[in-house]
């Protein structure tokens, strides 16, 4: 067969599944799908003699603590769409970069761990990814702009995929059970500020999906997602939506900024605020999910929690959250990251990387058009 004809022959093949998705994708919105993120999704476990120690130390804290994450983009890679990422200020550096877990492990006579910043990141000033600052800082990656360009890496290489969300938690304050620990500078709208600006520095306005692109016309966001507002996915693929994770902040990130006009993120905002188009229902119940669902919200809700679950392959909370109308579903155990003790993983039954909305989509939406399938194996 002649060059141009295999060439032919491969458009008529892949043409009408490429027209299928390009139709479906401009009736389809952001907000009527669902897809799989991982939890605190930089973290990296802990060194063997540092684990030996928490493990002495706090047994019940350590089996919490007893989770890993690969690359963020080689979770990307494996079906995961929705990151979360904790940040602490540290506008000059070296904030972080001596935790006390590595003399607490010289004192107990334990092996010495392999350093956790060879490269002296965590001197560098600017904002740091960690978990709980002197004990559990081995992060995939340290620099809050450095996690950032992995995502931008990956998006630009997949430039037809979903866009990914990406879950920001402010870090502040001290680690209750850590003596003399280090204290996390509180955020203030400033502090934010520098936050965005961290953001804006990686990505440009073309690849963000920010409030005011959903509010739109309209004065609030709560009227904009009543008007179902959110983009359509043949706007948003290849895009980032940043979502601050923790209640409680929202009134500081927005001062100076009604409605979340200017601002990058979106607040986990109580319903019914001038802010409100994003909100977390980490345990809430079906019902109280898909009300907020239907009234336009993006929900986010987690399927587990401090390895319970995969300890004994309870899936009774991952399956009530895969019945309800929560788009992002979170999980410790993503599509390509199992259970180590169990069969407990999180990935939808029919293999797909996201699938419609089982409250919302609208008739006639098909999974399979929306980001393909899991990579063999997964």
């Amino acid at each position: 067969m002649r060059r141009f004809e295999i060439a032919a022959l491969a458009f008529a093949v892949c043409a009408p599944m490429a027209f299928a998705q390009s139709a479906q994708d401009k009736q389809i919105h952001l907000n009527q799908i669902q897809v799989i993120g991982s939890h605190n999704s930089y973290h990296k476990g802990f060194a063997p003699s540092e684990a030996k120690w928490l493990e002495q130390k706090n047994p019940a804290g350590f089996r919490s603590l007893d989770y890993r994450h690969a690359p963020l983009a080689d979770q990307l890679s494996g079906g995961v769409r929705q990151l979360e990422i904790d940040i602490f200020d540290d506008p000059k550096g070296g904030k972080y970069a001596h935790p006390k877990v590595v003399e607490q492990v010289k004192e107990a006579g334990l092996p010495a761990d392999p350093d956790f910043d060879p490269n002296h990141e965590m001197d560098k000033p600017g904002f740091k990814v960690l978990h709980m600052q002197d004990v559990d800082q081995r992060s995939q990656c340290h620099l809050f702009v450095d996690c950032l360009k992995q995502v931008k890496g990956w998006s630009k290489a997949h430039p037809k995929a979903l866009p990914v969300f990406l879950l920001i938690e402010t870090k502040e304050g001290s680690e209750r059970n850590v003596p003399n620990a280090t204290v996390a500078t509180p955020f203030t709208t400033e502090t934010f500020d520098r936050v965005d600006a961290e953001i804006r520095s990686v990505f440009s306005e073309s690849e963000l999906i920010t409030p005011d692109m959903v509010r739109g016309k309209y004065a609030t966001l709560p009227e904009a997602i009543k008007a179902n507002n959110w983009p359509t996915l043949d706007k948003a693929r290849g895009k980032v939506v940043f979502l601050i994770d923790q209640r409680g902040k929202e009134e500081t990130y927005v001062a100076g900024h009604p409605a979340g006009k200017g601002r990058v993120m979106f607040t986990n905002a109580v319903p019914g605020h001038d802010d409100a188009a994003f909100t977390e229902m980490n345990g809430g119940s079906k019902a109280e999910i898909d009300a907020l669902v239907k009234d336009g919200y993006l929900v986010r809700a987690r399927t587990d929690e401090g390895t319970k679950e995969a300890r004994t392959n309870d899936t009774k909370r991952r399956d009530e959250v895969f019945a309800s109308g929560a788009q992002l579903v979170s999980t410790d155990y993503p599509p390509s990251e199992p259970s180590q003790w169990t069969p407990f993983v999180v990935k939808f039954p029919g293999g797909e990387v996201a699938r419609c909305n089982p409250i919302i989509a609208p008739a006639g939406c098909d999974s399979k058009k929306l980001d393909g399938m899991l990579p063999a194996g997964k």
